[in-house]
């Protein structure tokens, strides 16, 4: 595990504002924390450099891409289980968007998109029925989200 790296209230608010609009440019991040465009630059290279920014992306309206149902699914495993075969088959299915490993009662939550119900039921039997080692799983179906960073709805 590698040491935190040291950030003051000038990087945390260029983080907070690249988390917000990763497309801001330089120009605009610098007006707002006070500083020239060199020294931003540079600060955001280091960041990227040490890791702490490991990559930029988009957010998506799902339900324009007709995949308008998200849940997320908690999945308990046998004892004997590998973590890293639950997210590698977990990874294989498409509707997938993210698996978290978790201690306590739940081994991992795989949030997931769809187009309807019929749907998550095929994707919520897959697991079952090829997940490795799959126990037990409890879908719960999302109404509403927010996210850090997002714009509010």
């Amino acid at each position: 595990m590698s040491a935190p790296v040291h950030l003051d209230s000038v990087d945390l608010q260029i983080l907070e504002l690249l988390r917000a609009d990763g497309r801001r440019t330089v120009r605009d991040i610098a007006r707002l924390v006070q500083l020239s465009p060199a020294p931003v630059r540079r600060r955001i290279a280091r960041l990227e450099e040490s890791g702490i920014i490991t990559g930029y992306t988009i957010t998506t309206d799902q339900a324009k891409l007709g995949q308008g149902l998200q849940a997320v699914t908690e999945l308990r495993f046998t004892g004997d289980t590998d973590i890293h075969d639950i997210v590698e088959f977990a990874s294989t299915l498409p509707e997938v968007d993210e698996v978290l490993t978790l201690t306590g009662d739940v081994d991992a939550l795989v949030r997931l998109h769809v187009d309807s119900v019929d749907d998550l039921q095929k994707v919520v039997n897959r697991l079952r029925r090829k997940g490795v080692g799959v126990l037990q799983t409890k879908t719960l179906i999302v109404i509403d989200s927010w996210q850090r960073g997002a714009p509010m709805p």
